[in-house]
């Protein structure tokens, strides 16, 4: 997928499987926003969600490792998920949704999140999207930066009902 020298090591991009589940809850409680939202208690939701995530191939679950040299296998450090979305607008065009952008703390401002979305963007490419959506938390300013950066525009006002 994508593959790139970060501090001493390599960082690399993979399908997330199901013994990363607790790697990528882990980085998505990280915050305090997901600290609230994410109980590992009962991890049976988590499995049934990753399952279903898995199965359909209009969904990737992607997960970076960071690989100290002559590794095959490093901790999780990164994750996000990419989903492709079909629709009449747009004259019958794709879009893909990418959500869940999640670096480790330790490791931010290294450039993998800005090469985890630039992948994402190639891949949605590649599939024939024309346009690549996302939705971000109001208080999370930093993160409205970092994806203005990369080339996304607040055109839109988003919208959730919590049911």
């Amino acid at each position: 997928m994508l593959t790139f020298g970060v501090d001493g090591g390599t960082f690399r991009l993979r399908p997330a499987n199901r013994a990363d589940v607790p790697h990528i809850l882990r980085l998505l409680a990280d915050d305090r926003l997901g600290a609230n939202r994410e109980v590992t208690s009962d991890m049976a939701p988590y499995e049934r969600a990753f399952e279903a995530i898995d199965a359909d191939p209009a969904h990737l679950l992607v997960v970076g490792e960071l690989l100290e040299p002559g590794a095959l296998a490093g901790p999780v450090v990164a994750t996000f998920q990419l989903s492709f979305l079909p629709g009449l607008s747009r004259r019958g065009s794709w879009r893909s949704q990418i959500e869940a952008v999640r670096v480790a703390a330790e490791l931010r401002g290294h450039g993998i999140g800005a090469a985890m979305v630039t992948w994402a963007a190639e891949e949605s490419r590649r599939r024939g999207c024309s346009l690549m959506q996302l939705t971000t938390d109001k208080s999370r300013t930093g993160a409205h930066r970092f994806y203005e950066r990369l080339g996304f525009a607040a055109s839109h006002e988003g919208m959730k009902l919590i049911l």
